[in-house]
């Protein structure tokens, strides 16, 4: 497997974003596809997406990022989607970030602060991008992950198990306010706990489909 450095400035990575939830998540000009199927879904919460802006504004350091280089040229985020989308969104004006005493969105940063403006679309993130098998990305992918938000069983399991039925069925158990998850926690309260977004309700299901039984 063959490992670069490479630094992307936030306004290019920003270019051309689309946030189209299930359908898929672009960016860097549409050649970024920031949520492959082995990846979870956007688990940031608000202090969590603000911390982010505030390094970034900062021009501190932000944790490196890696990618994967598909053979036609185009990317996949192998980690660090949540920050990804929590940079992305801000700069889409999705969400309200505090300077001073005033929550601000990137629009008003731009109007009254243009040196700090600036200075967010020139910070330079840090991106190690791969190029080698499937089964080499998702194992990098499996030990980059062990430190940080750490993944659930379920989520480890899609990492290695990918396909059609899988993507099928996260869109109906793995998604925020998704109509078969939210029957199933309210149908099943005695047996279920935790959120769709971090694949509970997911790997319960499955439990249920295959007779299996906790360990």
């Amino acid at each position: 497997m063959n490992i670069t450095l490479t630094k992307v400035t936030v306004a290019e990575l920003i270019d051309g974003y689309e946030n189209n939830a299930e359908e898929g998540v672009v960016a860097y000009t549409g050649r970024l596809n920031v949520r492959p199927k082995y990846q979870r879904e956007f688990i940031y919460n608000e202090k969590q997406q603000k911390a982010v802006i505030d390094t970034v504004l900062k021009g501190f350091p932000l944790n490196t990022m890696y990618w994967v280089k598909n053979p036609d040229g185009t990317f996949e985020v192998l980690d660090g989607q949540q920050r990804t989308l929590s940079i992305c969104e801000f700069a889409e004006g999705n969400f309200f970030f505090k300077i001073g005493d005033n929550d601000m969105t990137i629009h008003n940063i731009r109007r009254i602060y243009p040196e700090l403006y600036k200075n967010f679309m020139d910070y330079e993130l840090l991106i190690y991008v791969c190029e080698g098998t499937k089964g080499e990305q998702l194992n990098w992918f499996t030990t980059i992950n062990i430190a940080g938000e750490a993944l659930t069983a379920q989520e480890l399991r899609n990492i290695n198990y990918t396909g059609e039925w899988l993507t099928s069925a996260k869109k109906y158990f793995s998604k925020t306010n998704c109509p078969a998850a939210m029957i199933a926690m309210e149908k099943g309260t005695a047996y279920i706990s935790g959120t769709p977004i971090r694949q509970d309700i997911l790997e319960r299901v499955l439990m249920w489909i295959t007779d299996t039984r906790d360990s």
